[in-house]
């Protein structure tokens, strides 16, 4: 019988593992060097603030895995022998494969700063991490983090969560403004500051200085200052982890390198998830794609074509969602941080400065081609619709009514961002679709 071995129990690996079993009576096992089940990424900084225990960051109960026949174990792969289809592990016997997934995930970059690596210093994107930043954030006075982006502004939530005074570093202009365009990096600049984070922009990190311990003791900035801590974040971003594959014969770049059915240069060999890198990737998509639901349909995609139907990963249109603090953000389409050529915007902002949404339409043929929003709730299937549709960008502003996923009573601003729209617009008039809420209808 064929014998599938995934390397990784993220997302991607897990997905693909399932659904292999739902095609197939292939033996499947998941080899990770992590935890022994596989565990929610994205609820690590809910254990921290103490919302949640470690255990019900797991989506499947422990029999899960016996009941469905996908064999677990806890080892690290030292290295791939493609041509035995074996893989060397560091502490079990080498394991033979017939068809292997590479789903290794990511690792926090490092640039070389000198005391990187001392005692106190941690990224955040493993069980390991959260242990370590727990032990070694006790009874601190403050924490300096190193790199804007949602897993820098996790952190300094989690941190903020318990007291502990923060100093965020962020080289840009504004916050994450590589990704979010000018208006809402500044809104969340704002908004990271009223929580009390010591957001220092334009500043990068020179040096990590060590007590007589080999412990952290402060941070020297670019421009020469120092900001006395006793720990240290590095979020400056993720790399997909493929060193184990170096070497193996597995073409890599930045990340293992596949073509459209995620498979290597190898034949049955494939990676996914935040390790894979597209050697052509689809239109308006990035070749290495680290985000939770593209590993997911990577998962899907793959396990078809191993159970032999042979299918092509096709992401459809972008989309991500994540949270600044208390305001919650998604994104549909593309919103580039600046506008490209022939693009055309219209950017709502509430007077609050917590609520906004940005649109961004083709100039000359008006089609909608994303959109930004802040503190509202949206349907995904509605502007997946419209991005499947082409439709325009006065179709999308009508229906805005259809696209709130927020729940009845809360406040709704589809007829303030409309109004807006039309005051800027003059010559054709957008009119709203749909019935106004109960919340509408009492305040107007």
């Amino acid at each position: 019988m064929k014998h599938v071995v995934i390397i990784g129990n993220g997302i991607a690996g897990v997905t693909a593992a399932r659904h292999i079993r739902k095609l197939s009576d292939y033996d499947i096992t998941i080899i990770s060097a992590e935890s022994d089940y596989f565990w929610s990424r994205t609820a690590l900084m809910y254990v921290y603030m103490g919302h949640m225990k470690l255990k019900h960051t797991q989506p499947y109960e422990n029999w899960f895995w016996e009941k469905n026949r996908i064999n677990l174990l806890n080892d690290y792969v030292k290295t791939i022998d493609h041509a035995s289809k074996k893989v060397v592990l560091d502490k079990s016997e080498a394991m033979s494969y017939d068809v292997l997934i590479i789903a290794t995930g990511a690792k926090p970059n490092k640039f070389g700063w000198p005391g990187q690596d001392l005692e106190g210093v941690s990224g955040m994107v493993s069980q390991q991490d959260l242990a370590y930043i727990e032990k070694y954030t006790k009874n601190i006075n403050r924490g300096v983090i190193v790199g804007g982006g949602l897993i820098g502004v996790e952190l300094a939530e989690m941190l903020a969560s318990r007291n502990i005074p923060v100093s965020f570093l962020v080289r840009e202009e504004e916050f994450w403004d590589n990704v979010l365009p000018q208006q809402e990096a500044s809104m969340i600049s704002r908004h990271i500051r009223e929580h009390h984070i010591d957001l220092r922009l334009r500043t990068e990190l020179k040096e990590i200085l060590a007590d007589e311990n080999g412990r952290v003791k402060a941070v020297i900035t670019g421009d020469g200052k120092e900001i006395p801590c006793q720990f240290v974040g590095l979020t400056a971003g993720v790399s997909p982890n493929i060193e184990m594959v170096k070497n193996s014969g597995i073409e890599t770049k930045r990340g293992v390198l596949v073509d459209e059915f995620m498979e290597t240069n190898i034949p049955g060999i494939y990676a996914i998830g935040d390790c894979a890198e597209r050697r052509t990737p689809a239109p308006g998509r990035a070749p290495v794609e680290q985000v939770w639901y593209t590993g997911r349909m990577m998962g899907e995609t793959v396990a078809k074509t191993i159970c032999g139907e042979k299918t092509e990963y096709l992401p459809g249109h972008w989309f991500n969602s994540a949270k600044f603090f208390d305001i919650e953000y998604q994104t549909y389409g593309r919103v580039w941080n600046k506008l490209k050529e022939n693009e055309a915007e219209f950017y709502w902002e509430h007077a609050s400065g917590k609520i906004a949404m940005h649109f961004v339409y083709d100039q000359t043929s008006k089609k909608f081609l994303g959109v930004n929003t802040f503190g509202i709730r949206l349907r995904h299937e509605v502007f997946d619709r419209w991005l499947k549709q082409e439709a325009d960008i006065f179709t999308v502003l009508s229906g805005l009514r259809e696209a709130n996923f927020d729940p009845e009573f809360f406040k709704r601003y589809e007829e303030e961002i409309v109004n807006a729209f039309n005051a800027a617009h003059p010559g054709k008039e957008v009119v709203l679709k749909g019935k106004k809420s109960i919340i509408e209808k009492i305040f107007g």
